[in-house]
């Protein structure tokens, strides 16, 4: 459990929008090759590392996103305030004073998303939820020259400032906890795997922009053609007041599964999980003695909706860990869920037989 909450803590730390995920990449390429496994990248930036196992079970590829969201510059004012676009599903309510990180060639500036004083805030002004098109990030240079001569050009990346925050028990808070917190899963899986014979082959990719419309994962399932995908995020937690309708996921009861997941905003995708890839995951937690958490959510979407469908179908099926405050600056997981995610996903490779029927009928 150190390792697992020290590796969080590492990878919450290093900004990587969308699009700029190199230095969380460049973190984990580290740690794998510090653990003795080889891996490699792709033109987009996905990190491979694949290992090889008995060819007549089915090849298994387990993946999970390094980027974040945020926003991009899109315009510098006059007198130094930045104007962005959002990048991704950045919660408007979430938004305003917020420190923010601004990549530069030389390395990150500081700033702050603006919000208008309290005593000049008119009643009609109270409860309005500014967007992103109205968002002012002041960085504290006072001009227009004084923020490009500090490096900050239309189409820097902009992220929330990382910040880790430990809260009682094993829980965590902060930010990009998705999918960091997947990130450091499936790296404590691959030093669990290392050098276990009997397993099928399993390839585990760490992707790029995810949050930018789901790219990355396509790329890179389109080369590997696996025969079973795993993808592994958060489960949006239910067990607070203003969820409860939502669900039963709960915040340290364990790793769970989709059963149904369907965005329903803008990108019409989803993921109905293959009934082979539950009754596994079913009985692995049985092996296993974990409790398995069950997740149905409109309004969800992960890459795994485009990975099910290269070649002739894959098997899928997303797994995760419950999570709160999806999509802000604090959100907040239950490092023992993440634990218990890496040990089901270790039992369900064992469970897989040589020919394992994926076909329907």
């Amino acid at each position: 459990m150190d390792q697992l909450r020290k590796d969080v803590t590492d990878l919450m730390m290093i900004p990587g929008l969308s699009g700029y995920e190199e230095p969380v990449a460049a973190w984990l390429r580290s740690a794998l090759t510090h653990a003795g496994i080889v891996s490699r990248t792709d033109r987009l930036g996905n990190l491979i590392a694949t290992l090889q196992g008995d060819p007549a079970k089915p090849s298994v590829m387990i993946f999970t996103h390094m980027d974040q969201l945020g926003f991009i510059v899109r315009k510098i004012e006059a007198d130094g305030l930045i104007r962005v676009e959002r990048m991704g599903g950045v919660s408007e309510r979430a938004m305003a004073a917020q420190s923010v990180l601004i990549g530069t060639a030389q390395g990150f500036v500081p700033g702050i998303i603006m919000v208008k004083a309290h005593h000049a805030t008119t009643p009609d002004e109270k409860y309005k939820v500014i967007t992103a098109p109205e968002v002012r990030i002041d960085t504290g240079h006072g001009s227009k020259a004084a923020v490009e001569a500090a490096g900050i050009k239309i189409g820097a990346p902009v992220t929330y400032r990382p910040q880790v925050i430990d809260l009682a028990g094993h829980r965590i808070a902060g930010t990009s906890v998705d999918d960091r917190a997947g990130c450091a899963a499936l790296l404590a899986l691959a030093r669990d795997l290392k050098g276990q014979a009997g397993l099928p082959t399993v390839h585990l990719v760490w992707t790029v922009l995810e949050e930018f419309n789901l790219r990355g994962a396509q790329v890179v399932a389109q080369v590997l053609r696996p025969d079973i995908a795993w993808q592994i995020d958060l489960m949006l937690a239910t067990d607070t007041p203003d969820m409860a309708d939502r669900g039963e996921m709960v915040l340290g009861g364990g790793p769970g599964i989709s059963l149904y997941s369907f965005h329903g905003r803008g990108t019409l995708n989803g993921v109905l999980p293959h009934p082979a890839m539950v009754a596994l995951f079913e009985t692995a937690a049985d092996t296993a003695h974990l409790p398995l958490q069950r997740s149905a959510q409109v309004g969800v979407l992960t890459d795994l909706s485009y990975v099910q469908l290269v070649g002739e179908g894959v098997a899928a099926i997303d797994i995760g860990f419950p999570m709160r405050h999806s999509h802000t600056a604090v959100e907040c997981c239950d490092l023992r869920d993440v634990a218990g995610l890496v040990k089901l996903m270790h039992t369900a490779l064992g469970l897989i037989p040589a020919g394992m029927r994926l076909e329907r009928g």
